[in-house]
């Protein structure tokens, strides 16, 4: 039986030529890029290339570059960077990763106002739901570039205008956006901009932050001078040299593949409304508005009985069939989704909810595969809770 992995929003196989771009650093130039001899010099070079051509992705200065762990610390820098030393308020989505809800939490425990805005059901947060939230005392707006379980893009360009107008600077996630949608910080409007390189077919463990030039930002990690003393720790060169290479990769190709995914998509939908009828929706927003690789659904219950969502991706497994509940970084707790909960899905139905998401090795044979595996599951589960 073929294995189909759906879960790229969890992470993306590594691409060979990120890893060949990648191997001189684990055997000869194995230097530490703080260190002054030629190893060092030369690990060194291969940082500061990398920031260049990583920055002149963004059309960002290589200053504004910061290396960071991934994407969670990342989201963690970027709110606690901007905001543990000052008093400023947050405003962000109920929707957002955990990985700015868990900062924003700290954030809040340590005095600072949180202010959580309400989704639609679609998960955007519109520019006018920001301009309402704004306060004075507002140090700090994030909102995510494309949510990671539904797939929604966020109206960044028309929030940052509005956080323009009121001198409030703006983070985005944009991990989720990196391998389908261009990311230019000056076109975008944001000041600070976070991106994972497992997401782009690049290393686990390496990440990028943006940060503006000129914006009070602090240390999230401290006991360092590295990257200009905004992020503390030696340098992982290896993964540094790997994530530049996958944004090469994604820049060469990146309008070509979002174009073939929503076709691939656009086939997912019409093969799951082929198999399940309307024994299912669509928590993704199908009709436009979301990026081309997640497709989020809900089987609905029959009888008013339920079938269980962990059996569900389990079965899934089993019949060879990758995907996920939601985030990867939640996924292995059984609970419902916190995004599904903000945008007011149904709990019974957010119970039976699967994110599929596609990638380069995705191809329609394996959408209409997993659709017809899929209906076979719901059909044998449903059997098996009326028996």
């Amino acid at each position: 039986m073929e294995r189909i992995y759906l879960d790229h929003a969890a992470t993306t196989p590594l691409d060979e030529r990120v890893l060949a771009a990648m191997l001189p650093f684990f055997r000869g130039q194995y230097g530490n890029a703080s260190s002054a001899h030629s190893l060092g010099r030369m690990a060194r070079d291969a940082v500061e290339e990398s920031r260049e051509r990583i920055a002149a992705h963004l059309n960002a200065h290589p200053s504004e570059i910061v290396f960071t762990s991934g994407g969670t610390e990342g989201d963690n820098a970027a709110l606690c960077g901007m905001l543990m030393h000052t008093r400023g308020q947050l405003v962000t989505s109920a929707a957002e990763h955990a990985a700015i809800l868990g900062a924003a939490r700290i954030l809040e425990a340590t005095g600072h106002d949180l202010v959580l805005l309400h989704p639609e059901a679609s998960g955007r947060v519109s520019a006018q739901q920001v301009s309402e939230a704004l306060t004075p005392a507002t140090g700090l707006v994030s909102v995510a570039f494309v949510n990671n379980e539904l797939g929604t893009v966020a109206p960044i360009r028309a929030i940052s205008r509005v956080c323009r107008a009121a001198g409030v600077p703006l983070h985005t996630d944009a991990v989720q956006a990196a391998a389908v949608l261009a990311l230019d910080v000056e076109a975008l409007g944001v000041d600070l901009l976070t991106l994972s390189g497992h997401k782009i077919y690049g290393p686990k463990g390496v990440g990028v932050l943006y940060v503006r030039g000129g914006l009070d930002f602090r240390p999230f990690i401290a006991g360092g001078s590295q990257e200009r003393r905004r992020r503390g720790g030696t340098e992982n060169v290896p993964a540094i040299a790997g994530m530049a290479k996958a944004l090469d990769l994604v820049a060469a190709c990146g309008q070509e593949e979002a174009a073939r995914l929503t076709s691939v998509r656009k086939q997912f939908e019409q093969c799951l409304l082929n198999e399940l009828g309307d024994s299912f929706v669509f928590n993704t927003p199908i009709d436009g508005g979301a990026a081309p690789h997640i497709l989020s659904i809900a089987v609905k219950p029959k009888g008013g009985k339920q079938i269980d969502g962990e059996m569900l991706l389990l079965n899934l497994d089993l019949e060879g069939v990758m995907a996920s509940a939601g985030s990867a970084c939640s996924s292995g707790a059984v609970q419902v989704s916190h995004v599904l909960r903000a945008v007011g899905l149904d709990e019974t139905l957010a119970s039976a909810a699967v994110r599929f998401s596609l990638g380069r090795s995705t191809t329609t044979e394996d959408v209409s595969e997993a659709a017809r595996r899929l209906g076979r599951i719901v059909r044998r589960m449903r059997k098996q809770r009326t028996a």
